[in-house]
C-alpha cells in the first residue's frame, strides 16, 4: 500500500494552545505558579528556574485534556515560604488563588482591614492580582483579624495564609 504524502500539520489542540499561552504569560509577568480549574478538570502549573514550567497536578488530567510533556526541570528547591506562627489561636484565611497580594483596593486608599478590625463572611480582606486581574477575597467567616501575615505588594501563592482570624 502506498503511504499517503505528509500533509499540512495537524491543529493544535485548543488545551495544549490554551496550556502553552498561560506558559508565556507566567515567563512575562514572572508568576510561579498558576492553578486553574473548571469543574472536576485542575490544572496546575509550577515554574522552576527561569524558563521551565511544571506539568498538571497528577490528579488534575482529563481523559479529554491533551497531555503536556514538561520541559527538564532543573534539581531547584521550590520557594519556601515561612511557616506561619506557631500560636494555635484562632483559625487563618488562606489565598484562594496564585497572584500579588495587595491590602487596599489603590495605593493612595486605607487598607481593607488590620489587626482589630471586625469581619463580617462577606466583607473584603484584600485584594490578589494575577495577570493584571483584581480578585477581591473576603474573608469568609465572621470574627477579628489578629495578625496580618504578608505584606503588600507581595507574591502569595494557592492555600497560603494571608490573615490570622479569631473567629466570633
Amino acid at each position: 500500500m502506498a503511504e499517503s504524502a505528509p500533509g499540512p500539520p495537524e491543529p493544535i489542540a485548543p488545551e495544549v494552545r490554551t496550556i502553552r499561552q498561560l506558559v508565556r504569560l507566567m515567563q512575562k509577568y514572572d508568576l510561579t505558579a498558576i492553578d486553574l480549574g473548571e469543574g472536576p478538570n485542575k490544572i496546575r502549573l509550577r515554574r522552576r528556574g527561569s524558563e521551565t514550567v511544571g506539568s498538571p497536578a497528577p490528579a488534575a488530567a482529563s481523559p479529554s485534556a491533551a497531555p503536556v510533556v514538561p520541559s527538564p526541570v532543573p534539581a531547584v528547591a521550590p520557594i519556601a515560604h515561612p511557616p506561619p506562627a506557631t500560636r494555635s489561636e484562632g483559625v487563618f484565611i488562606e489565598s484562594p488563588m496564585v497572584g500579588t497580594f495587595y491590602s487596599a483596593s489603590s495605593p493612595d486608599s486605607p487598607p481593607f482591614v488590620t489587626v482589630g478590625s471586625v469581619v463580617r463572611p462577606d466583607t473584603i480582606v484584600c485584594v490578589i492580582e494575577a495577570m493584571k486581574v483584581f480578585t477581591d477575597i473576603p474573608a469568609g467567616l465572621a470574627g477579628t483579624i489578629t495578625e496580618v501575615l504578608v505584606k503588600n505588594g507581595q507574591p502569595v501563592e494557592f492555600g497560603q495564609p494571608l490573615f490570622r482570624i479569631e473567629p466570633a
